[in-house]
């Protein structure tokens, strides 16, 4: 009898740790979702700009974690979009703001050049939604770099 109750007392708790390590496993294993904070971008632009930005950033960083797991935030303050002509037929558009991997925070801002077309006034909505996403695959690069 004594025999089979210790028999018993081993299996329970072998039982109990195997379940305590498989729930951590599942737990590290499944990723944390990437927080995407536009609401100071949202004041200043407007929508459907910050719309564009979260939507574009959550699809690009789906699934992504920094280094050992740790969580990703990125908040977006800052976009323009520049209307004036300025070196050689182009101008610049800026988008700014701070990532924040695994709780430090780091500036990250990207610019890129947009040329203006003699039919973009036509197209104008379209236009800005282009500009905006080349502003956010700039932005990516430099985000990406600190997610390695």
């Amino acid at each position: 009898m004594r025999n089979s109750t210790f028999t018993a007392i081993i299996a329970g708790a072998f039982s109990i740790l195997t379940a305590i390590a498989a729930q951590n496993a599942l737990a590290q294993s499944t990723p944390r979702p990437v927080r995407i904070d536009v609401s100071q971008l949202r004041a200043s632009v407007g929508e459907p700009t910050a719309s564009w930005v979260q939507n574009e950033l959550a699809q690009a960083l789906a699934g992504r974690t920094g280094p050992n797991g740790a969580p990703i935030t990125l908040r977006i303050d800052y976009l323009t979009l520049s209307s004036g002509v300025v070196d050689c037929g182009s101008s610049r558009d800026r988008i700014a703001g701070v990532a924040i991997i695994g709780g430090v925070q780091s500036p990250v801002r990207a610019s890129t050049s947009y040329q203006p077309g003699p039919a973009d006034h036509v197209r104008i909505e379209q236009i800005n939604h282009d500009r905006v996403s080349q502003l956010v695959q700039a932005l990516l690069f430099w985000v990406a770099r600190d997610l390695t």
